[in-house]
């Protein structure tokens, strides 16, 4: 049997998946794209397959074996749960032994923990999720990890593009019969999204299954013109997640009142950007979790990934 030369990390979602084949030493040696591999949208046969065929991509294009893969980690959207995590694991190895291609060591995470690993360079720190959805990671200096939020739309999400967007439709529909606020949304909703009318909204929203997180540029854009609504919007949307940060950050604090500050970096489209959601999060951050400093995340959530699976080889 060949010596373990490679690892392999993975990086999946709902509409496109990342792998990337590196040495032992973290040096990226190839990568490779495909199809979405959330499981809750395509299916676990579907998911298997995916990843599948990106680990033989990147082994074909440095031309190894599977004997030299020592691991795969693969981090994807909707992964959460333990069970599911094995389940789409077992699925995987099934796959690669029915094509004679043995993978020895595989694991699959959720997207926001190799999300943590990357941020970080597999350090300590916290990261804060806000995209579609939201969730708050924390590794302590004991490689302990720590989370909150990420219960999904119906029970959570706070501080999300989905959130955000559900209340401007609210707004926009209050509007509408007579006993909300004035807001420039109503007019953005028509001219970005055909949106101008209750008829509208309403077969958008029960017929169509419009995504509501797809409105956030314009609740950030009545924002910016100074519309009291959508800045209303986004200062609760701000205040909503900063319990799930502070949550995450009492529970790795522990009473701890001192030491070196822990970093702390943004994840996700509402955040790394610079708006006037982004800046309320910020003054917060500094204003009220001690402990911590901003930091740009160092390595994307791939990276993570190969991180690691670099440990889950040494282990």
């Amino acid at each position: 049997m060949n010596k373990p030369l490679y690892v392999i990390g993975i990086e999946g979602g709902g509409t496109k998946t990342t792998a990337v084949l590196c040495a032992l030493d973290g040096n990226i040696l190839s990568e490779a794209q495909g199809g979405p591999s959330n499981f809750h949208i395509v299916g676990v046969d579907k998911t298997a397959s995916t990843l599948l065929d990106l680990i033989q991509t990147c082994c074909h294009s440095v031309g190894c074996s599977d004997s030299q893969i020592g691991a795969v980690v693969a981090g994807l959207a909707g992964a959460g749960r333990m069970q599911n995590q094995q389940r789409i694991q077992e699925k995987l190895q099934e796959d690669a032994r029915a094509q004679n291609f043995h993978l020895e060591k595989v694991m699959v995470e959720s997207d926001a923990r190799i999300a943590l690993e990357g941020a970080f360079s597999g350090k300590p720190g916290i990261i804060v999720i806000s995209g579609t959805g939201s969730i708050v990671f924390g590794k302590d200096e004991r490689e302990k990890v720590y989370r909150a939020g990420g219960w999904g739309r119906r029970m959570g999400d706070e501080g999300s593009g989905y959130a955000i967007g559900r209340e401007a439709f609210r707004m926009v529909a209050k509007m509408l019969d007579g006993y909300g606020d004035r807001t420039k949304l109503l007019k953005l909703f028509d001219e970005k999204y055909d949106l101008g009318s209750s008829e509208a909204m309403i077969d958008a929203v029960y017929e169509k299954k419009f995504d509501f997180s797809s409105v956030v540029p314009a609740v950030m854009e009545a924002a910016s013109k100074g519309d009291p609504v959508a800045k209303k919007i986004l200062v609760h949307a701000s205040s909503d997640l900063m319990e799930v940060i502070q949550a995450v950050q009492v529970k790795m604090n522990k009473g701890r009142r001192s030491g070196p500050k822990r970093p702390l970096a943004f994840v996700g489209s509402l955040l790394i950007h610079d708006n006037f959601y982004s800046r309320k999060i910020r003054a917060a951050i500094k204003r009220d979790v001690p402990l911590v400093s901003l930091r740009k995340a160092e390595s994307s959530p791939v990276v993570g990934a190969a991180l690691m699976a670099i440990r889950l080889l040494k282990d």
